[in-house]
């Protein structure tokens, strides 16, 4: 643990360095780079005024020049313009770069009054780190690079973090059953180009290894509505796992608000080995329908076939479906709201389709963050591996209630240190309690380290 402080002291003071060496030459770049965190940003409509494509120094979405950089959400996927952005900036003579980052120094008890047989506890520190750029090629191309890090495996272990009724991926040849896997340490390494038609139609390529498909909503750590909470949702296997895929290739074609895209990519979820670059195969493919209305709304609808997703069964292969809608809207300056409803269904061969159904919601109001979420889904006796011979092979109705706050207690030039707390409930089938006991409940308490919001106006 001494370690691991001492890494995240130098971490801060190396950020907030450049942070502040990027504010000092701010002023000299002034001119060509007329944006930065405290600027507000340009609607495309008004860089269509004098030109049809927004000028050089301009930070656009990461994949059209001709929408807001509030639209980034991760891999292709949109987010709502409205939506709070949490990061630095940094400008070169052509480029534009941002860092984002969010950790969480945990305790963590699942089965707080210790019911079950299934809970358990102790501290972990889940994390993410991710780096971008982008510059523009020529009057109409943008090209764009994203990294992104993790140090999960090596701060929580194989086994991850304690989450109960959480299923997918293994360790030491054993299925993760109630605890979260850990992310791999290179969680992204993707580049983007795409192509200005107009200033309502792009087309654009992605390419990751590792990288995110065209399939669900903006994944749990980069939605606004998610970000204050420490844990994935137990409905992560159904709605948004794919946002590590080792080997993924994405078109896509953008009309107005309409987005239409495909992916091939490797259906294989990452290894146990999480330092390294899993095997690509392009074995799998989704499709993916966006549509943003207007700049509070996101709305998704993707199709997936999913070949092989589990190492220790690999005779199983689903179809996933999924769809969303995220809200966003910034009141003032330091008032902002979130919310986020997916729905997600894994369907295998012969057999019923699995659903789940999230809901959640993120409130900011000055320093003090409220966080809520809703969670319903089906766990197979396959997804808790439980013995069929005494659960035989059925579904079993999971739902869980999360009420959490976070409070900023101080900042370091650009980052914010928050204390934290959060409380889940747990319902579940009858025929589990004796594994659970009846209405589990799970506690933490936290220190959460995050970049400041981006003033930007809409």
């Amino acid at each position: 643990m001494k370690t691991l402080l001492t890494a995240i002291i130098t971490f801060l003071i190396s950020i907030n360095y450049l942070s502040a060496q990027d504010d000092s030459s701010m002023h000299a770049h002034h001119n060509m780079h007329n944006m930065n965190e405290n600027d507000t940003m340009p609607s495309a409509e008004k860089n269509m005024e004098k030109k049809d494509y927004a000028p050089m120094g301009n930070m656009s979405y990461s994949f059209s020049l001709n929408l807001p950089m509030t639209r980034n959400g991760s891999g292709t996927g949109w987010s709502p313009d409205a939506a709070p952005m949490y990061g630095h900036m940094y400008h070169s003579k052509n480029w534009m770069y941002m860092l984002h980052y969010n950790l969480f120094l945990r305790y963590n008890k699942q089965d707080l009054n210790d019911k079950g047989s299934r809970g358990d506890d102790g501290f972990d520190v889940p994390n993410w780190i991710m780096f971008m750029g982008q510059r523009q090629v020529g009057e109409r191309g943008l090209f764009r690079f994203g990294t992104m890090l993790s140090l999960d495996a090596l701060v929580t272990g194989q086994k991850g973090y304690p989450l109960l009724f959480q299923s997918g991926e293994s360790a030491h040849g054993v299925p993760l059953v109630d605890r979260q896997h850990p992310h791999d340490l290179f969680s992204e390494l993707s580049v983007a180009y795409s192509y200005a038609l107009s200033n309502k139609a792009d087309v654009f390529a992605y390419i990751g290894y590792p990288g995110e498909p065209a399939l669900g909503p903006v994944a749990f750590m980069h939605r606004a509505s998610a970000m204050d909470n420490p844990d994935a949702p137990i409905s992560h296997h159904w709605i948004d796992a794919t946002h590590i895929t080792f080997g993924v290739a994405t078109i896509g074609v953008r009309l107005g608000q309409f987005k239409l895209e495909g992916s091939s990519f490797t259906g294989r979820e990452p290894d146990e080995n999480r330092y390294d670059l899993d095997k690509p195969r392009f074995d799998s493919w989704s499709g993916r329908l966006s549509f943003n209305p207007s700049k509070n709304w996101a709305f998704q609808v993707s199709q997936a076939y999913v070949k092989s997703p589990e190492a220790l069964h690999p005779d199983e292969n689903v179809h996933r479906t999924t769809a969303s809608a995220e809200y966003a809207a910034q009141f003032n300056k330091r008032n902002s709201f979130a919310a986020t409803a997916v729905w997600g269904m894994n369907k295998q061969k012969d057999e019923d389709g699995e659903h789940a159904a999230l809901a959640e919601a993120s409130y900011r109001l000055n320093k003090l963050a409220l966080y809520g979420k809703y969670e319903f889904v089906q766990k197979s006796t396959h997804e808790l591996n439980l013995d069929d011979a005494i659960y035989g092979h059925e579904l079993f109705n999971v739902n869980a209630f999360t009420i959490g706050a976070n409070y900023d207690l101080f900042k370091l030039n650009k980052t914010k240190v928050a204390l934290g707390t959060h409380f889940t409930f747990y319902n579940e089938d009858k025929k589990l309690y004796s594994l659970y006991g009846k209405n589990p409940a799970a506690v933490e308490v936290y220190l959460r380290i995050y970049p400041a919001m981006m003033r930007m106006k809409m």
